[in-house]
């Protein structure tokens, strides 16, 4: 083992620091520093919004419930969507159907999903976090937490001009993988508990150049005929059979999901499948890069094909950060499990709600199960708060839950609504003189709710 000692000569301070700008750290960020606390948001890229933007994934999954009939997540998130959606780079939820070319022509599950463009996306929430009034720092990557008791003291992050120590009131983590808590000793699980798999990673890329009369002409004759958007009957899977018997599809995907943009005949793309990925682990994050851009190639050449429209297709671009629904989980003081979702058990404290299917691709890269769920549920603050850290929240994919409670917790509506609660407690507690984690849960969800979040009984 090498020991290094250094003076770190950087300090900054701040009532709340969120680590992590994806949804929840966005949401997170947005909600404390409108609720008056001193907020620094880090970032280890150079954008806002994660999964949505570095990574490329879209459209957001349903904000509505299960019946489709009313929205359930609104709030911070809501805004984001409307401001984007001015700018031309969204179409709202409200506007959007199932089974058609922006749901990749599936039904409940993707009824009222939200197309954007991940560029502008990324814009509108540089534009929200700064008229919050956060400090915003890109390109910051943290490495280590300084714990005493049980309290965190500081988070060490790497900046261009060397090591710095972030100090705050409140630390909430939403760097999707639990790293500070994890850096701090917080006790954390990985995956499924029971052998610790994780669902496969994903590298989405954005297509354009099709002939799109003769694309969605296609899809459009075997939706009208019933072939579409049932079971092993998914976007071009009659192509995939023909395919793989030629020897001209090796992926462990029986579909490929295409979603059409705000802008016409642009189109992303989620078919690689990239198993036995620990995100947490450098060597697995490259070798997963490497194998998502071979796969890329292979779904172009079979588009090129095989697929009607698609024979002068083009890469238009590739994600720069690989798609990830599940890493480490917190030891909260409630875990989310699968029966409280589909029992729509009742909690005291509950902070959101949500209702996207429970969405399992199995680790090994091949098949998986999408479960609706049982109108709407909600999820505990508690989830958010690890047993361990008085000072610390945790927001997003990592918070308490199972590995199948997280199949459908895990994206991004929900992470930006999780993140919200998260922030707006951060401050509340410093104004009340107590630690987030034991803010007053009235006066919490009376606040979320005078602000626009949706909290169903």
């Amino acid at each position: 083992m090498f020991t290094y000692s250094k003076a770190v000569a950087r300090e900054f301070e701040c009532d709340v620091l969120v680590i992590g700008g994806g949804p929840a750290g966005f949401g997170a960020a947005v909600a404390a520093a409108r609720n008056g606390a001193d907020t620094i948001l880090i970032e280890r890229n150079a954008m806002l919004g994660g999964m949505a933007t570095t990574g490329l994934v879209g459209p957001f999954m349903t904000c509505y419930d299960d019946d489709c009939t009313e929205q359930i997540v609104k709030g911070v998130f809501d805004e984001l969507c409307l401001r984007t959606e001015a700018k031309g780079g969204a179409i709202h939820p409200s506007k959007v159907d199932g089974m058609t070319t922006y749901s990749s022509y599936y039904i409940r599950s993707h009824c009222h999903v939200t197309p954007y463009l991940s560029e502008i996306l990324a814009l509108t929430m540089d534009e929200m976090v700064l008229e919050a009034g956060v400090k915003l720092l890109y390109n910051v990557q943290v490495v280590d937490a300084i714990r005493e008791g049980n309290r965190i003291t500081g988070v060490i992050a790497a900046m261009k001009e060397g090591l710095a120590i972030f100090r705050a009131k409140t630390f909430i983590d939403c760097t999707g993988d639990a790293d500070v808590a994890y850096f701090a000793g917080a006790p954390t699980w990985s995956g499924d508990k029971a052998n610790g798999l994780m669902q496969p990673a994903t590298l989405f890329f954005e297509m354009g150049g099709l002939d799109r009369e003769a694309f969605v002409g296609t899809l459009e004759e075997k939706k009208e005929k019933g072939e579409l958007g049932i079971p092993a009957h998914n976007c071009w899977s009659w192509y995939l059979e023909e395919a793989r018997k030629n020897g001209d599809w090796t992926l462990q995907r029986d579909e490929i999901g295409n979603y059409e943009m705000p802008i016409r005949n642009r189109w992303k793309m989620n078919c690689t499948r990239i198993p036995g990925v620990d995100a947490t682990k450098t060597e697995d994050v490259t070798r997963g890069l490497i194998e998502g851009r071979k796969q890329v190639q292979e779904v172009m050449n079979f588009m090129r094909k095989y697929v009607p429209g698609c024979e002068n297709a083009e890469l238009v671009q590739v994600a720069s950060a690989l798609g990830i629904r599940e890493t480490r989980h917190i030891v909260g003081k409630y875990e989310l499990t699968i029966s409280d979702i589909m029992e729509q058990k009742h909690f005291d404290d509950a902070i959101c709600t949500f209702a996207y299917a429970v969405d399992v691709h199995d680790a090994s890269g091949s098949g998986g199960r999408l479960q609706e769920v049982n109108h709407y549920y909600t999820i505990p603050f508690r989830c958010m708060v690890p047993v361990e850290c008085e000072n610390l929240l945790v927001s997003g994919r990592s918070i308490c839950g199972s590995s199948e409670a997280a199949a459908s917790y895990r994206v991004m509506p929900c992470c930006i609504a999780l993140g919200e609660a998260a922030g707006v407690a951060a401050a509340l507690g410093l104004k009340a003189g107590c630690e987030a984690a034991d803010v007053d849960i009235p006066t919490l969800r009376a606040t979320l709710i005078a602000q626009g979040a949706v909290i169903k009984e």
